[in-house]
């Protein structure tokens, strides 16, 4: 039997505590107002969910004094787009800067912000922008990659200071890129929850990790849905990916995340919300004009001085419709309600017309070529990748689709075609992060993946643009562009034909042409022989005389486009393949109106 002794010592010093740690509980503005000051770089955190309450209090403490703040995130769109507009921002170090969900669109006051010299940009991929916060938090000088090679962000940033390249040093690699560490002053996250010491449980997928917080000079000031008992935090262990020394502050702040959504994980305790798309939309549409943009910052920032504000102006029936849309299957009524905008009958536009062809050809060179997984870009990309997908699996070809954002072997659900929606989330094999997806799945040594890419503008040599023409609009960025066209096996491009999109060569080159092997539009397919080929006409489509089909081509082409001795004639859409692509984008964000169909 145990000495008293003994058990007396157990009971009093070796009890597991239900609160353990320093008490950082406090408020948002508190927070704010003594963490941040001005000329500070300040990384915002989009894992798991993005900071939309601590935008509404940065606008609000520092409206009309220009701070001159370095921002540093993943990417960047409205509501943040009100720190820009505001002057509240110098600089940005991103990867895309543009509307995000629920489809990409370049912004027009960021874009005017830009070519104005308001702010500057610095451009990185989604792969090296979290690779520079990871040798931040390790506190080493850089970290190496394939990623920018050969691309303008390498000879801009390499001017700026920030990018090296070097021949391995070992000699098996060649030439390699190298990624200066990036050091934040204050990280600004939202999550699920945390106990009062800051011991913060996020949601997978983690996107760019929690790096930026743990590189931050002052840590992070962390807004969770709910403040949780430490001995919450040691029962779901697995799920804190941040320890309480790197964080400043917590706040609670429910639905923080609004207008985003955050996902629940099927944990009781976490009642989980969708994107507000109708919300979205809406602002995205006042932030076109500077004066629409005023008006809407001033309703919905300044004037609302808290988070109970602002969930009192939203309302107890939009709270309770995205905590709605939020359930594993709420697609299946939500497309009940939007029946009467998917087409009957067989015809098609030119639009549906390439997205089954770029499927087609995806399928193909899986078959060919033994690929075994999708990375998908935007837009009509990713519908031809989905659809690619459900054809080789119906025939019993093993190929998993992956996003960027940390999502592996997912099946896209109906109803909303934005790569990174939740309602996929349920149905990933796998939810990690950009390190991952990025540089293991898609580019790391065992990789068998093929690249299914948009793009701005693409010239003869397949080098793809998708951030600025200069002098006239900034697009987006890299996101993953960049590292796709540099690490996938193979890459096809899907984007509609015009001379100001197929250009004789970009003006900006986001991600080299050497792996781009075939681009489909609206007007045929183009294909190259090797890396350093130029891409030629080698496909049209049924429904039009082959002469006249290769005169309306080369018409909208930007350069002296050859055309191959012989021609493939693509056939028509099926009705499957129709009926997948309209079930995706019910609301035809990518595909269009059938007006002028084929």
């Amino acid at each position: 039997m145990l000495d008293p002794a003994y058990a007396d010592v157990i009971q009093r010093r070796l009890e597991v505590p239900l609160s353990e740690g320093p008490d950082k509980v406090t408020t948002l503005e508190e927070a704010l107002r003594r963490l941040v000051k001005p000329g500070m770089t300040l990384h915002l955190g989009t894992a798991h969910a993005r900071a939309n309450v601590h935008i509404r209090e940065l606008v609000r403490q520092w409206w009309g004094k220009q701070p001159a703040f370095t921002i540093a995130a993943v990417g960047l769109g409205s509501p943040w787009t009100a720190l820009i507009h505001g002057g509240l921002v110098k600089r940005i170090i991103t990867t895309f800067l543009g509307e995000g969900y629920p489809f990409p669109v370049p912004s027009p006051l960021i874009s005017k912000a830009v070519l104005d010299g308001r702010i500057e940009v610095q451009n990185w991929s989604m792969l090296t922008f979290p690779l520079r916060l990871l040798a931040g938090a390790m506190g080493i000088p850089f970290l190496p990659t394939r990623s920018l090679l050969g691309s303008t962000m390498e000879e801009d940033n390499t001017r700026q200071g920030d990018f090296q390249t070097a021949d391995d040093p070992f000699a098996s690699e060649g030439r390699v890129g190298y990624v200066r560490a990036l050091v934040p002053d204050v990280s600004l996250l939202h999550a699920w929850a945390a106990d009062r010491a800051g011991n913060t449980i996020l949601a997978p997928p983690m996107n760019e990790n929690l790096y930026g917080a743990m590189a931050a000079r002052q840590g992070a000031v962390v807004t969770v849905e709910k403040i949780v008992s430490s001995e919450f935090i040691r029962r779901h262990a697995p799920l804190v990916k941040l320890p309480g020394q790197h964080v400043a502050a917590v706040v609670q702040t429910p639905l923080g995340a609004h207008p985003g959504g955050m996902y629940g994980m099927n944990i009781p305790e976490f009642e989980g919300y969708a994107e507000d798309l109708e919300w979205i939309l809406e602002m995205r549409t006042a932030f076109r004009k500077a004066e629409t943009a005023e008006a809407w910052i001033k309703e919905w920032m300044l004037d609302v001085p808290t988070q109970t504000h602002y969930l009192a102006k939203l309302g107890y029936a939009k709270i309770m419709e995205v905590k709605g849309r939020a359930d594993t299957d709420a697609w299946v009524s939500e497309l009940d309600s939007l029946a009467d905008r998917l087409p009957a009958g067989p015809s098609y536009n030119a639009t549906e017309m390439m997205v089954v062809t770029a499927a087609r050809l995806l399928a193909e060179k899986v078959r060919t070529r033994g690929y075994r997984a999708f990375l998908a870009g935007v837009g009509n990309s990713n519908l031809a990748a989905w659809l690619a997908a459900y054809q080789l699996k119906q025939a019993g070809v093993d190929v998993e689709l992956m996003a960027e954002a940390g999502m592996v072997g997912y099946l896209p659900r109906p109803g909303e075609p934005f790569v990174f929606s939740f309602r996929n989330f349920p149905s990933c094999k796998m939810l990690t992060d950009i390190f991952h997806v990025m540089g293991i799945f898609m580019g790391g040594r065992q990789n068998q993946c093929l690249g299914s890419l948009a793009a701005g503008q693409i010239d003869k040599h397949g080098n793809i643009n998708s951030t600025i023409i200069p002098g006239v609009t900034y697009i987006t960025g890299s996101g993953g562009a960049n590292d796709i066209t540099s690490s996938a096996r193979e890459v096809v491009v899907t984007l509609r034909q015009g001379r100001n999109r197929f250009v004789d060569k970009v003006p900006y080159i986001t991600g080299p042409g050497q792996r781009v092997r075939a681009v489909v539009s609206d007007y045929g397919v183009y294909e190259k022989a090797d890396e350093h080929g130029e891409l030629a006409l080698t496909g049209v489509f049924a429904g039009k005389p082959e002469a006249e089909a290769v005169r309306a081509a080369k018409e909208t082409c930007g350069w002296d486009l050859k055309v191959a001795s012989t021609l493939r004639c693509y056939d028509p859409p099926e009705p499957d393949e129709l009926a997948l692509i309209r079930l995706f984008d019910p609301r035809r964000y990518f595909l269009g109106d059938l007006e002028g169909k084929a």
